[in-house]
């Protein structure tokens, strides 16, 4: 799984890869000719007192340091450069593969995960390739290479490197097979301890007003300790890893000591050719170890690419049309034809045969019981999710064939729980229309109900609104959401219990201004207070994921007996007639 999503995106910098693997191959070819350089320098000028072939050889020498410097440098610049890319398009991908989710595949990898993946997922998987094109490509070319002028040096001593090699082999397999069931744990841990920083800092208030400080520190505290105990024993078998390496590079090195000084009494060779294969072995040595750093970053790599990957190959349940409308014979039409819908794995659907028709004008009212399935049929009309049976109809044209930018054209969602991003008041009422002047966002405010408080904040439109809407209440959260939607100017207003925060006196006022606002518009409004619908053109009561009534206030109350148990649970008699 590493090596194909690593192949397929670094395939757009293939030249730059060729020029870091010449600068490399080049590098370490001026590595592997220094020793012999040396040898000879010992063998040809030190024993016999030739100082000019001393001098000459060194120059040589000095040369080839110089150039294998800068190929050294300039392949470090390419391999770095690369990495970096490589980082920013798993990021860009995963960011536009998440943009393409449905609700339905963000609940199932969890907004945690998600996080995780995008940022230290990508992370661990750019450091490995880092790791790998600026020591993975020297690597081979320099033990191979090494082990080769080791036999041109001496090839009975070479023997030694029989057992050597096989010996490290050995000792990395041992640890990375031990690894890396230790780092994908390490990554789940991560989810974790992520999402339950993410509740409590969410959910501080709750926390705060429960006094149950104590028990989410506790809790922290235990997933921050299992995250601790994988990492440690991870670490361990790292640790491990060193201790065993160098162990065999010195018994390696005392062992080519030991040897070639018996050959060297013996006359069998030259002391220069034993410096230069002890340097030989040195770098073999080196290149095991290169390849030791990449391969204990390896398996924690793996596991994040395959993380990675698993996002890339979920394909939204929301697909694109092929051939999309664009244009839509109708205006603020809305028609849900024998609509059903179930999540993947429920026992039953959530809707079961829902049809109702909203046009231009009317006010269409959704009221039911808690889990009736409300807030499901008004996601199906923007698309946030698909019907798993029947079709809804908007302008005359199946949503799943509408163009997603008329779509969006046509649809304002005000969701259950509003949400505010970091800016501005302006900026945020401009999210669905960058084009509104301020007067139009000023308008908008005042539609609903929430010009008052911006004019008395000191910075009025330009006023810093924190992540999520923190730094303002709830029914003015509300409020802003419900003006953003105002300043987007659809023909179909969708509000999803968009009221519910504010007191009756602001309800009243703003759906008074919004019936004159919306007059020419289509409005469909999810509610659980009575008072919020109870004038709408038609009520539509559902109960279990079916429709059981539809009709006016005065109809229902008179023949529903679902609606009249809804009305009578909040308002008396008296106030419901």
């Amino acid at each position: 799984m590493l090596i194909r999503l690593v192949t397929a995106t670094l395939r757009p910098y293939r030249r730059d890869l060729a020029v870091l693997v010449g600068l490399q191959f080049l590098a370490t070819l001026g590595m592997l000719y220094l020793p012999t350089l040396n040898a000879d320098i010992i063998d040809h000028g030190v024993v016999v007192g030739d100082t000019g072939y001393i001098m000459r050889a060194g120059g040589v020498m000095l040369l080839v340091s110089v150039a294998q410097l800068a190929c050294s440098v300039g392949g470090v610049y390419f391999a770095a450069r690369t990495a970096a890319a490589l980082g920013r398009d798993l990021r860009r991908g995963l960011f536009r593969r998440v943009q393409d989710f449905s609700a339905r595949e963000v609940g199932q990898f969890g907004t945690p995960s998600l996080i995780t993946r995008t940022t230290n997922d990508v992370q661990q998987v750019q450091m490995l390739v880092l790791m790998a094109l600026t020591m993975a490509v020297a690597a081979p070319i320099m033990g191979i290479g090494s082990i080769l002028m080791a036999l041109r040096q001496d090839a009975p001593l070479s023997l030694l490197l029989v057992v050597i090699l096989p010996l490290l082999a050995a000792v990395l397999a041992w640890a990375l097979t031990r690894m890396h069931p230790l780092f994908w744990s390490i990554q789940g841990r991560l989810d974790d301890l992520n999402q339950i920083l993410r509740e409590q800092i969410t959910g501080v208030r709750v926390v705060r007003a429960f006094v149950r400080d104590s028990q989410e520190t506790a809790r922290f505290a235990r997933s921050n300790d299992e995250l601790l105990d994988v990492s440690q024993r991870a670490g361990y078998f790292m640790g491990t890893l060193f201790p065993l390496i160098l162990g065999v590079v010195n018994v390696a090195s005392v062992a080519v000591l030991w040897f070639g000084g018996h050959r060297i009494a013996d006359g069998d060779m030259q002391v220069g050719a034993l410096t230069a294969f002890l340097s030989y072995l040195m770098q073999t040595m080196f290149s095991v170890m290169m390849a030791m750093f990449m391969f204990m970053m390896a398996p924690r790599a793996s596991v994040c690419a395959e993380r990675i990957q698993e996002v890339l190959d979920t394909r939204s349940s929301v697909t694109p049309p092929v051939a999309p409308v664009t244009e839509t014979p109708l205006r603020g039409t809305v028609e849900l034809r024998d609509v059903a819908f179930g999540y993947p794995g429920a026992e039953e659907p959530v809707l079961r045969g829902v049809s109702l028709t909203a046009r231009p004008g009317e006010t269409v009212a959704i009221i039911g019981s808690t889990g009736s399935g409300k807030t499901t049929l008004l996601n199906l009309i923007p698309r946030l999710f698909d019907a798993t049976g029947g079709t809804v109809v908007l302008d005359g044209v199946d949503v799943r064939e509408l163009d997603p930018v008329r779509l969006a054209r046509i649809v304002g969602l005000v969701p259950q729980r509003p949400y505010l991003f970091s800016g501005t008041i302006a900026s945020n009422l401009r999210y669905g229309n960058p084009d509104a002047t301020d007067a139009d966002l000023w308008h908008a405010l005042e539609i609903a109900q929430a010009k008052d408080f911006v004019e008395r904040m000191p910075e009025g439109l330009e006023t810093p609104v924190a992540q999520g809407g923190t730094t303002v209440s709830g029914g003015q959260r509300q409020r802003l959401a419900i003006a953003r939607a105002l300043v987007h100017k659809p023909e179909v207003f969708l509000f999803d219990d968009s009221f519910s925060a504010l007191d009756y006196t602001t309800d009243a006022r703003l759906r008074a201004a919004l019936a004159a606002e919306t007059s020419d518009a289509t409005v469909i409004i999810v509610a659980q207070r009575v008072s919020t619908i109870r004038h709408a053109d038609r009520i539509v009561v559902l109960d279990h994921g079916e429709i059981v009534g539809v009709g006016t206030h005065t109809a229902l109350m008179a023949d529903n007996e679902t609606y009249r148990e809804i009305v009578l649970s909040q308002l008396t008699e008296q106030e419901a007639a």
